[in-house]
């Protein structure tokens, strides 16, 4: 059988902690800065963990980064 390729988009996105949940940054934040309210750039500092329903499409996706 064929190796499976891992989606180059979630190799961008996610990261795994070493328990295997998955560690993602916010959503919205990755350009345009200036029309967002500064609380919203405030509240979406640093990153968070997925929960499981949603922990469990991105797995699908890196089937070799756990």
């Amino acid at each position: 059988m064929p190796k499976m390729k891992t989606k180059s988009a979630a190799k961008k996105r996610f990261s795994f902690t070493a328990s295997g949940r998955v560690k993602a940054g916010p959503a919205g934040k990755r350009h345009g800065m200036i029309k967002r309210t500064a609380k919203f750039v405030r509240n979406s500092a640093g990153t968070m963990i997925l929960n499981d329903s949603d922990a469990k499409i991105v797995k699908k996706y890196m089937p070799y980064d756990r």
